[in-house]
Formats: structure tokens, sequence, C-alpha cells
């Protein structure tokens, strides 16, 4: 094909792009609704029920606005008030993270929350799923975060966690429970379980339903170094490790009532976290029992050094990530003698609704 034919092949299909953005933006369903994670009184940004989020932002000296989400731009248009309105495609069900583009700058929606990911504090916004009842706020007992600062010496610092009790916890002072530390991902932080990962929810529901037994949940930041993207093959676990191990752990057993022994705590994660799960119980399997792998790490059968100090090992991720690779790498224990469980989160990627729905499973089989 010479030159001049890849070029009119080029500009072909470039019109059949926009020929067919064009036929898809003229068929949007207005159905769309202010989302619950909004400012209090913003009727912006909205969701349809084809999932298409649409937001609008005053900016009437600006030159050019898009909708940044899904790793994908989308140009928005303005009026003669210099009210910029657009939408974006039909996203995956559940939690998303998104930014406004303006000039070429990057910057949150003033009508969305703000949550901590993708390295910042930003915009975030829920695409209404049909399991979003596992962690819907019900009239169910309640338990607590408490958000407690522990010393580190290793770091020189006093550190931040949020730690989870079970509803009772306040009133039944001689029961001690078990505990689950749990992991955020790359350019996440302590936030993410309790805000967009909803983990109280979650368990609050569970609990109320009698499917999973009340436990402690820990969560802190599991950042001990600066790495840069792309760069997590060079992250050294150790002095994170140290932190957990050495500090975080003899903390919460202090100042919490805990099982304090290996059969009663489990430690999990998502995606980064999940490779800070899998070297940290490796290297000290006398501390935990329970391993779960949430879109991440997998085992393979001779990592696990001793299979009789493993209880459980679960291994998750959305139907558009690795299915294969978590089915294969789960039976491949299984076959080597160790409990493992694998769990397949339908219709999602590596988003936090597919932790979200990792959490929800793998809580019901905790320290039973």
């Amino acid at each position: 094909m010479n030159k001049k034919r890849i070029v009119i092949a080029l500009l072909s299909l470039a019109m059949g792009v926009s020929y067919s953005w064009a036929q898809t933006a003229s068929s949007i369903v207005e159905d769309f609704k202010p989302t619950p994670v909004n400012q209090p009184g913003s009727q912006f940004p909205q969701v349809n029920s084809e999932g298409r989020v649409r937001t609008q932002i005053l900016a009437p000296e600006a030159k050019r606005v898009q909708l940044d989400i899904g790793a994908v731009k989308y140009d928005m248009v303005k009026d003669a008030n210099g009210l910029w309105t657009g939408e974006s495609a039909p996203q995956d069900v559940g939690f998303h993270y998104y930014q406004l583009n303006i000039d070429g700058a990057s910057v949150p929606d003033p009508g969305s929350l703000f949550f901590f990911g993708a390295c910042r504090w930003g915009s975030g916004i829920e695409i209404p799923s049909n399991d979003q009842d596992m962690f819907a706020v019900k009239d169910v007992p309640h338990g607590h975060v408490h958000e407690v600062l522990f010393p580190s010496k290793s770091t020189n610092t006093s550190r931040r966690a949020f730690i989870y009790t079970p509803p009772g916890y306040e009133k039944e002072t001689s029961k001690r429970y078990p505990v689950l530390y749990l992991q955020h991902g790359y350019c996440e932080n302590e936030y993410s379980w309790p805000n967009q990962g909803r983990a109280n929810l979650i368990m609050d529901n569970l609990i109320a339903e009698g499917k999973a037994k009340p436990f402690i949940i820990v969560m802190t930041y599991g950042m001990t170094n600066d790495i840069s993207f792309g760069g997590l093959r060079n992250f050294d676990i150790k002095p994170f490790q140290t932190v957990l191990v050495d500090e975080l752990i003899p903390y919460v057993d202090s100042n919490f009532r805990t099982l304090a022994d290996q059969k009663n705590r489990a430690m999990a994660g998502l995606s980064m976290g999940s490779m800070e799960t899998k070297s940290i119980t490796t290297n000290r399997p006398e501390v935990f029992s329970y391993i779960g792998l949430f879109s991440g790490a997998m085992f393979n059968p001779e990592e696990v050094k001793d299979k009789s100090t493993v209880k459980l090992i679960f291994q998750s991720c959305g139907s558009k990530e690795r299915p294969d690779g978590v089915k294969q790498s789960t039976e491949a224990l299984k076959k080597a003698g160790i409990n493992a469980v694998s769990y397949v989160s339908e219709g999602t990627a590596h988003e936090f609704h597919t932790w979200r729905r990792s959490l929800h499973q793998f809580a019901q089989l905790l320290f039973k």
C-alpha cells in the first residue's frame, strides 16, 4: 500500500470513529441523576442508566474543557454563559476516580466529594450496580472507625491508621476479636478502604446478616519510601514490614481487645497491597494465617513455605483483568493441599468495586 492509500485509509477510519461517536452521543438516554458522592446541594456530576457520567463547570474564560475518566478525555461544550457540559461513554459499575482538564490543567470537579486516589485528592463518582446493597447504610447495628496515631521508631514518625471495631465492641467489654490488616493500592492511602472502599459498611451488613464473624479491621498507609510510577519492582518491603509487624500490630494488640495470635490474624490487600501482603505473609508466616490477594499478586504452591500455618489463601480479580491466572493459581494451590479460594468480580476491572466485592467474599471466610 502506497503513502497516499495509507492516508486515505486513516482519514476514512477517523471519519468512521467520529460518526460512530456522534451516533452514540445523539442516542444518550436522558435520565441523569445526581450521585450519592456529590458535594451537598450540587446537582452535578450526574449518572444515567447507561452508566454515563455528565458534569458541568462554569469557566467563561476557558478555551477547552474535558472530562477525564477511565483514561479517556471527553470534550465538553460551552454555552453562551460560559457553562461547560459534557458526558462520558458508559463506565463499569462501581467507584471511579476522575478529574476535569481546563486548558491543559487537570483539576478536581468542585461538584464531587474528594477522595485520595491516583496519587491525589480529587473527584470520585459512583456508577450504580445491582449489588450496591452490600455497602448500603441500613438500619442495623454499626461499628466504629477509629482514627489513631501510633508511634513508629523505625520511621521516626507518628503514623495514622483507621481501625474498625464491630458492633457491640464498646458494650461487650470482656470479648476479644480476631484482626484483619487490610492494605490499599499504589497511589492510595489509609483513607481509601474506609472511604471509597466502604469496608465498615460491608462488615456491618455482613455481621447483621449472620454471614461474617465480627472482627477488627486495621487500615494504614503502606508506603515507607517513595517510588515512581512503574517502579514497584524496586519497592523494598522491609521498612513497611517493620512498621506493620513490629510497630502497628503490637500497638493494636495493646490498645484494642484482640485475639493476639497467628490463627486469629489475617492480612489482605488490593493491587500493590496484594504484593505487600504476599511478601509479608511469606517473610513472616508465624504472624498471619489468612491471606487475601485482590487484583495483583498470586501464589505458586512452592512459595508457601509451611502449609500447616496457612488456613486460607483467597485470590481475586475483576473479569476484565486476569481471571484465568487467578483460577489457575488457585487450582494449583488446592492440588498442593492448601485451602485456597478464587473469586472473579463480573463486569469490573482494576477498580474499587472489584475490591469491595472481594472483601465481601473474603470476610465471609475468615476466622471460622
